[in-house]
C-alpha cells in the first residue's frame, strides 16, 4: 500500500463529441492509422459540437481550424483532428471558441462544426484523438472498449 502514493495519477481522456468509437487500424489515413503522430481512437461524429477532453491549456490551433492541440495538466498532448483532409477546406464548417494559450476545463466547447458541410465537402469525417507526445511508450495508453460514446461522459482513453 505505501509504494502507490508514488505512482502518477493516470489522465481520463473523455469523448469530445457524441459518435461511434473506431479503432485507429480503421481510419483510412496512414497518418493515424499507422500511429504516426501517436496511440489514441477515433470518433465518427454523430452531433454536437468539439469539447475540451481534459482540463488544461490549448497548445494549438490550426490555421485552417480543424485540429486542436490541448496539453493536460499531467503534460499529456492531445491532439483532436476533425475530419480527414479536412485542411482543404481552409477553415469552412469550423467555428472556433478558444484560442492558442487558453485555459480550458473538460466539457468546455473548443469549436463549432457543420457536420453536414464536412460530410458532404471532406474525405470523413472521422475525428481522431492521439496523445502526440508518448514517444518510447513512457505512459501505458488504454483504448476504451465501448462502441460508441458521449461527449463529456465516455471515457476514451487513459494514460
Amino acid at each position: 500500500m505505501v509504494f502507490n502514493i508514488f505512482k502518477k495519477a493516470k489522465v481520463e481522456i473523455l469523448a469530445p463529441v457524441d459518435g461511434q468509437i473506431v479503432a485507429l487500424d480503421e481510419v483510412p489515413d496512414p497518418v493515424f492509422s499507422q500511429r504516426m503522430m501517436g496511440e489514441g481512437v477515433a470518433v465518427v461524429p454523430s452531433k454536437g459540437n468539439i469539447h475540451a477532453p481534459v482540463d488544461g491549456t490549448v497548445i494549438l490551433v490550426a490555421a485552417t481550424k480543424h485540429a486542436i492541440g490541448i496539453r493536460a495538466k499531467d503534460g499529456t498532448e492531445i491532439l483532436i483532428h476533425v475530419g480527414l483532409e479536412t485542411v482543404a477546406l481552409n477553415g469552412e464548417g469550423f467555428s472556433l471558441a478558444v484560442s492558442e494559450g487558453d485555459r480550458v476545463t473538460a466539457g468546455q466547447v473548443l469549436m463549432g462544426v457543420d457536420w453536414e458541410y464536412i460530410r458532404t465537402r471532406a474525405k470523413s469525417a472521422v475525428t481522431p484523438i492521439v496523445i502526440t507526445n508518448n514517444q518510447n511508450n513512457k505512459k501505458q495508453v488504454t483504448i476504451t472498449k465501448e462502441k460508441d460514446c458521449i461527449q463529456g461522459k465516455t471515457v476514451i482513453i487513459t494514460a
